[in-house]
């Protein structure tokens, strides 16, 4: 992995801005300082804080409800699909699915090997099959440069390309957006004609999803794209391309979570009438035998929880370990990735906990003691902060250990300093985000994102991946972590405004400082609707941003690459549990259905 990751500005607002959305940033940066705790600010904080106990202030609610799966339920899951039964079938299926993949090869058209890799993307199989399908990429690449004339439908094969990270020059030429011109008449608009191929369509508008900052093609093939589209009555097409439409245009797959899209492609596919049944078998199959992997680690973590006590000690708090351990899987979906989901599960459940009581249940005088307890890590520190805080910091200094521990054993480094780092940062903006909670300080759009992008938690997410999946770890990677390079920042961005359109009203509610729609209606005087249109155009271009980092991350290292990915990865995540309002802490009905379906139920 190269020393400097990503060096691309950050821009939340692009140049070319609409009217809508000039000069959102124009008023002057006002930015609030944490202020520093002396030693006598913290022996007079120290007392305010002792004479709250004792008078129980009032505490604030999230009216958070327990968890809809408990630890008894998570131990007795059993599933038969463990069995060695049905990792021999899997074995054999996949022999079979590599030999239809080399026919294929030979055989059929570019439109339909692109068909097919695309199908075997979204059933969730395609790690099986990488390198035929980097052959099969490859004949789709030398049949166009012989020039063999690439049709509309066959645009499917540049979002294809792109999701597959394909690292080769090669095929990111298939996937450059000048492909389309061919489609545009003189005035450079879009044919009308082509809306009569609403499967074309379909593709063309998931590709235009690839587009990056200040690149006009893809925006406008997005456009033309979901005027038919919507319009388009669903009358006229089969049942099987109606459903996918309509998915499509609820989200993207570009923004889609691999493990939930995959369950519910599995279920599409079925239904279609060119199924392919051995392709069919192996995707039930496989994500039956990957569910009975995360059942088993699902167990591991509720031991964990269990044991840290803090459900029981902090009521207050989410108690959402299922959820924490979800939002692993959409990180890191490959079988093999065990540990990584184990131990990011793990950091979920504490973060979450710990921006509970910043965000609900701490005085301002507990929050600055339990600030400088991060900051000086040491265990007398605890001395000073109630039994909850106490609890809570024992809870997390002894995974900070038990993480620099694995580390230390396997390659001989001792990484405590930048765990400790990530947690200082992490904890300095809750802190900041506190203060503008009870002195009733509204941001601005700007001051806010700048604290709310790390405050989200994706920087310390990232940093602890590397350390959790790097081997070897490297200096100069290293030293680059908490520069926070612009990939990391496009991901906290994301996943803060995804967010706060899923949870900033609820908050307000209970109480909470302003978030990206209430900082914009406070600093614009808009709507709530026009606020969250506008935060919604935030994210669409930060994606653009991430698209061009995982461009430039094409040409680096294999970690590299594997990093950006994470970084978007976590955008998805967040769209995925965001989509239909609040999915992590007060659970939507969309989250309640699909948990039990990706972890719980096999397919039949």
């Amino acid at each position: 992995m190269a020393a400097s990751i990503i060096t691309m500005k950050m821009l939340i607002i692009p140049n070319n801005t609409t009217t809508q959305n000039l000069d959102i940033f124009a008023s002057k940066k006002k930015t609030l300082r944490l202020r520093c705790i002396s030693s006598s600010a913290t022996a007079a904080a120290t007392a305010c804080c002792s004479a709250s106990f004792q008078h129980a202030p009032p505490r604030r609610s999230g009216n958070y409800g327990p968890s809809l799966w408990d630890f008894d339920y998570i131990q007795s899951l059993n599933t038969q699909y463990a069995e060695e039964r049905y990792l021999r079938r899997a074995s054999e299926l996949k022999v079979e699915v590599k030999k239809i993949l080399v026919q294929e090869k030979e055989l059929s058209t570019v439109e339909e090997l692109l068909e097919l890799i695309d199908d075997l993307q979204r059933l969730g199989i395609s790690y099986h099959f990488e390198d035929e399908i980097n052959q099969m990429l490859g004949c789709c690449m030398s049949r166009h440069m012989h020039g063999e004339r690439i049709t509309l439908r066959e645009r499917k094969g540049i979002c294809t390309l792109q999701l597959l990270n394909s690292d080769s020059s090669e095929n990111m030429a298939l996937a450059s957006p000048k492909v389309f011109d061919c489609f545009r008449n003189e005035k450079g608009d879009f044919d009308p004609n082509l809306g009569n191929d609403t499967k074309g369509l379909l593709q063309l508008y998931e590709a235009s999803f690839l587009s990056t900052p200040g690149e006009k093609t893809l925006d406008l093939a997005r456009e033309f794209a979901t005027n038919f589209l919507q319009k388009y009555p669903n009358e006229k097409i089969d049942e099987n391309l109606s459903l996918l439409v309509r998915h499509a245009l609820e989200l993207p797959i570009h923004w889609r979570v691999e493990r939930p899209n995959a369950r519910w492609f599995i279920e599409a596919y079925e239904k279609r009438p060119d199924v392919n049944p051995l392709v069919l078998e192996l995707a039930k199959l496989d994500f039956n035998i990957v569910q009975a992997t995360h059942q088993q680690e699902l167990k591991h973590v509720y031991e964990w929880w269990k044991q840290t006590g803090l459900a029981e000690k902090l009521p207050f708090a989410r108690d959402r370990m299922v959820e924490c351990y979800l939002w692993s899987v959409g990180y890191f979906f490959h079988p093999e990735d065990g540990y990584p989901r184990i131990m990011t599960a793990k950091l979920n459940a504490l973060i979450t906990v710990i921006d509970d009581i910043f965000d609900i249940y701490g005085t301002l005088q507990e929050l600055q003691l339990f600030y400088n307890a991060i900051q000086r890590w040491d265990v007398e520190a605890i001395h000073q902060l109630p039994n909850y805080m106490q609890i809570c910091y024992m809870a997390l200094y002894n995974f900070i250990n038990e993480t620099a521990y694995e580390v230390l054993k396997q390659q001989g480094r001792l990484i405590i300093p930048h765990l400790r780092k990530s947690w200082e940062d992490l904890c300095r903006t809750y802190l900041q985000e506190a203060e503008w909670y009870f002195t009733g300080y509204t941001p601005t759009l700007e001051e806010y994102m700048n604290n709310a992008w790390i405050s989200i938690s994706a920087p310390l997410t990232l940093s602890h991946t590397y350390f959790v999946v790097a081997n070897p770890i490297e200096n100069e990677v290293v030293g680059s972590l908490h520069k926070y390079q612009d990939v990391v920042r496009y991901s906290g961005t994301i996943l803060r405004l995804a967010d706060d359109l899923g949870t900033s009203q609820a908050e307000m509610e209970r109480g909470d400082v302003a978030k990206a729609v209430e900082c914009y209606m406070n600093e614009r005087g808009g709507s709530r609707e026009e606020a969250e249109e506008y935060v919604r155009y935030l994210i669409d271009e930060t994606w653009k941003k991430m698209n061009e980092g995982v461009a430039v991350a094409a040409d680096d290292s294999a970690f590299l690459q594997d990093f950006v990915r994470i970084a978007a990865d976590i955008g998805r995540t967040a769209q995925y549990f965001y989509q239909h309002g609040d999915g992590h802490g007060i659970q939507t009905p969309q989250i309640k259905q699909n948990i039990p379906t990706l972890l719980f139920q096999p397919i039949f």
